[in-house]
């Protein structure tokens, strides 16, 4: 017999409710596809051959670094997630020019319905949706139905995927973590088959969720490009080694070849259906030229994508200059090639037409220790003691004025300004504080040796492990972490690697200390704060950190909605990240994104990383 709902059943169901409501009903700014013929719905399916995209139009791009491969399950950087967005659709994404940010549908054909105080979401996907062409459709054409969503979610939680996304969906959905725990057992495997109460196939095209407790952020969860859909029997042709190569969705691009590591070109994909630009502005003027200037248009309109992995600025700010790129973030060290002290464009960039698009981030910047280090991690005082005695050593406020050249505003809060849950009056007790760190490595037995540099206690040498890539940036801030360990006597030992190797001997807690960036893909403060969770060791907890008071006070905010209560519970939690010296907070950066004249359409969205499918080229004269 089920139970009657109890108060505060009924109080959060009416509170998820009122904060969902803005996204119940269908805005304008949903895509609409482009419909078979005269008279048909905008919703309904569309021609195949992609007709809007036109080959001739090649958009040229380049990533800083490079990606760590295709499948959504189990990547976690943002350059892997751009190609991500392009190729794999999600249930729902966000109107491209709405802010605040608002979602809308995408593989379902409106919001979801809503039930039992918010614990039910019932999907109705769109119909005719396909997959791109791939030899393990085995020549048919397959069209995008329920069991794709449920398999797809279902991925998260296998372990043998190490999904970085799994704290995304675990301990929410009914059934799903018994499979995962079964899957955990030595020799057993992850049973896709199984029929659980939270997550069923209704029928060909329709999905039911069942929450185990109403959840604030669960519908921008889906809409994270790490949540696109695949199809089965795509991952098992390809196997566990190959599907980060063999990316196969229903988005409006495919992937048509990779170099690992130099070259990514995507092609659009003849089985999309299409959609028309069709957004509305508000007040922005920008805006507003943006709906006078793309209004109508077919999308995808952009036939080829050529990503460039360009790692040295000079050589992709020359790439710019010379129209070899379309699109650029202008690298820090550029920065006064590009704007002036006003930090509007240069005169002689915006008489070539050349576009700029400013804004800041929702991103931040950080510092992790690894506190199952030997030499860096541990509880103990002394150990505490070395990390805040780093932490003190490094000046922010240097790395934003000369190596980020003003191009960034220090961090106090672990979620930017642009994000739900942002504190603005929070002030991180980290501070640049030479005197202090020398005397708190005095006090705990760091001696200076006849060199200068300090020893363990035990008089063992001691050198700090500093990890970084091999990108220009990272030279510079190598440079700076010398400059700032020689204040307080401590010998630095800068450690190179690329960046995909960086980041798997991350999530394995093989590294002692690296600088790490994250930008949004869920516009709340729980994406940022989850970097700490305990349960997200060997995912995306780099720290590994661990500590029972911090997860039962992030346990309790998953439950709550923004508000002063659960910003009261992020302020204890930060004063612990701050007293275990987990983390020292770095930055949140200014964009500065030019675009050649021949790019119409451009803008960057808060959170949807992939625009290709957005933007048109003027044609090639």
């Amino acid at each position: 017999m089920r139970q009657r709902p109890t108060l505060v059943a009924l109080v959060l169901g009416i509170l998820w409710l009122a904060l969902m409501a803005p996204v119940q009903a269908q805005p304008r700014g949903e895509p609409s596809a482009i419909a078979p013929s005269a008279g048909a719905p905008r919703t309904g399916a569309a021609p195949t051959g992609a007709p809007s995209a036109d080959s001739s139009k090649v958009l040229r791009l380049a990533f800083p670094v490079a990606e760590t491969g295709f499948d959504p399950a189990r990547v976690s950087d943002l350059y892997s997630n751009i190609v991500n967005g392009a190729i794999f659709e999600r249930l729902l994404t966000y109107d491209w020019l709405a802010r605040p940010v608002k979602l809308v549908p995408m593989l379902a054909e409106a919001m979801p319905e809503i039930a039992e105080g918010g614990r039910t979401l019932t999907f109705r996907l769109r119909r005719g949706v396909m997959f791109a062409d791939d030899p393990a459709f085995k020549g048919k054409r397959r069209e995008l139905v329920a069991q794709d969503v449920v398999y797809s979610i279902m991925r998260h939680m296998d372990p043998k995927n190490r999904s970085p996304w799994r704290a995304q969906v675990a301990g929410k959905i009914e059934g799903l973590d018994d499979l995962y725990t079964q899957a955990s057992q030595p020799g057993a495997r992850f049973d896709y088959d199984a029929r659980i109460a939270g997550l069923q196939a209704v029928d060909r095209h329709t999905v039911r969720v069942r929450l185990l407790r109403p959840d604030f952020i669960f519908l921008h969860v889906l809409a994270t490009n790490n949540f696109g859909i695949v199809a089965r029997e795509v991952v098992e042709h390809y196997g566990f080694d190959e599907i980060m190569a063999h990316p196969v969705g229903t988005g409006p691009y495919r992937l048509d070849k990779w170099v690992r590591g130099a070259k990514i070109l995507l092609a659009a994909n003849p089985a999309y259906r299409g959609f028309v630009w069709d957004f509305t502005a508000g007040d922005d003027p920008d805006d507003q030229r943006l709906v006078r200037q793309m209004t109508g248009r077919r999308m995808p309109a952009i036939g080829r994508v050529e990503i460039s992995i360009i790692e040295e600025p000079q050589s992709m700010w020359l790439s710019f200059q010379g129209g070899e790129l379309d699109l650029i973030a202008t690298p820090p060290s550029f920065i006064e090639k590009a704007l002036g002290p006003d930090n509007r464009l240069l005169p002689e960039l915006a008489q070539r037409g050349i576009g700029l698009h400013r804004s800041l981030d929702p991103d931040m910047t950080f510092q992790f220790f690894n506190l199952r280090d030997p030499l860096l991690g541990g509880l103990s005082k002394e150990k505490i003691a070395l990390r805040r005695a780093i932490i003190m050593a490094y000046d922010v406020d240097e790395e934003i004025r000369v190596i980020r050249k003003g191009q960034a505003v220090r961090t106090h809060w672990m979620a930017p300004p642009a994000i739900v849950g942002h504190d603005p009056t929070y002030r991180s007790s980290q501070r640049f504080d030479p005197a202090l760190a020398n005397a708190l490595l005095d006090r705990f037995g760091y001696r200076k040796g006849a060199d200068g540099y300090r020893m363990l206690p035990d008089g063992k040498p001691l050198s700090i492990p500093i990890y970084s890539t091999t990108s220009s940036i990272e030279r510079e801030r190598d440079e700076l972490w010398k400059k700032s360990l020689d204040r307080v006597g401590l010998r630095v030992d800068i450690r190179k690697d690329k960046f995909p190797e960086l980041l798997k001997q991350s999530k394995a807690c093989q590294i002692s200390s690296w600088g790490a960036a994250w930008i949004a893909a869920i516009p709340d403060a729980d994406y940022f704060v989850q970097l700490l969770y305990g349960k997200n060791i060997g995912e995306r907890n780099y720290a590994c950190f661990a500590n029972e008071q911090w997860d039962a006070l992030y346990e309790k905010t998953r439950e709550m909605p923004d508000g002063p209560e659960r910003t009261r519970l992020y302020r204890d939690m930060h004063r612990l990240m701050e007293v275990n010296g987990a983390w020292l907070l770095g930055t949140t950066r200014f964009r500065n994104q030019l675009h050649q004249p021949r790019v119409l359409g451009y803008k960057k969205h808060p959170v949807l990383h992939a625009d290709f499918m957005y933007l048109d080229l003027e044609p090639s004269r």
